[in-house]
């Protein structure tokens, strides 16, 4: 409004002159009023895209931020479970390392137990070859001495060196198990020495055979007595005969014998008709 009161008054011709100057300047001062009024309009709108575009960048570098932190969680758990299947995969190493020690501990001793059988193998062979004779010689052996002991239970005896005989011709049969069934009949024998034992057997009394009741104290009495304990007789090695004993002295004490053996009354002292050793030539 200003401006145009000052453009549009009324003027004298007489300053007609002063006017074109005037004219002048206010159109200096116009133009100079115009670009200051543009540029006071201007400012807001440039200042408003600068402010959107600085919160767009600031919005752009948050989420990259953000994106990179997450990539940097995701590296980091990545890493992390690498780590412990590192350290899984290690434990499992060391245990590998232990047990492939002790395997190799174990081949150790079976290559030396393979060469141990090797050999033993190959003493087996020459031992099979001399088992045989020295088992055939153990049988003849004890066949011999049953035949020279007492006579107590011969038909059981008999029948066990029997068998033994029969099986040297079995194939089923190996070369062991000939040589144990010896040794077992050895180790029987061995155990009629240790023990008492009572038992009803046959016998002949006076030219007739009767069944009467056997004591057999170990391998230093065998004495029979019959049934009513009228009879009682112990066999003499010497001669090979049954020898009557005097029934007064020794026929209660052989009847406590057979109750002793029979586990029908305690064990105790008795007095029996033992033989005095032999002196060896």
């Amino acid at each position: 409004m200003i401006l145009n009161r000052l453009l549009f008054s009324p003027v004298s011709v007489a300053g007609l002159a002063g006017r074109v100057v005037e004219n002048r300047v206010f159109g200096l001062l116009r133009g100079v009023l115009l670009m200051v009024s543009a540029t006071l309009v201007m400012v807001p709108v440039t200042q408003a895209a600068t402010v959107d575009d600085v919160m767009a960048a600031g919005k752009s570098k948050i989420g990259a931020a953000k994106a990179s932190q997450q990539r940097v969680d995701t590296i980091a758990d990545e890493t992390d479970e690498l780590f412990q299947n590192f350290k899984q995969v290690n434990k499992q190493i060391e245990g590998l390392q232990v047990y492939n020690a002790q395997l190799e501990a174990q081949l150790a001793d079976q290559r030396q137990t393979i060469t141990d059988l090797e050999q033993s193998i190959e003493n087996a062979t020459l031992m099979e070859r001399q088992i045989t004779p020295l088992t055939l010689k153990m049988i003849d052996a004890l066949e011999q001495f049953v035949s020279l002991d007492l006579p107590f239970l011969r038909e059981e005896r008999r029948d066990r060196i029997a068998r033994l005989q029969a099986n040297q011709s079995r194939s089923d049969l190996s070369s062991a198990e000939k040589f144990r069934q010896v040794l077992e009949a050895y180790k029987i024998e061995s155990e009629y020495g240790a023990r008492i034992d009572s038992y009803r057997d046959t016998v002949t009394v006076d030219g007739q055979p009767r069944e009467v009741t056997l004591l057999r104290v170990g391998r230093i009495a065998l004495i029979y007595q019959t049934p009513d304990q009228r009879i009682t007789a112990a066999w003499d090695q010497r001669s090979r005969s049954w020898q009557v004993l005097d029934s007064g002295d020794y026929r209660s004490a052989v009847a406590e014998g057979i109750r002793m053996a029979r586990k029908r009354a305690a064990v105790d002292m008795l007095q029996l008709p033992i033989p005095a050793p032999e002196m060896v030539q």
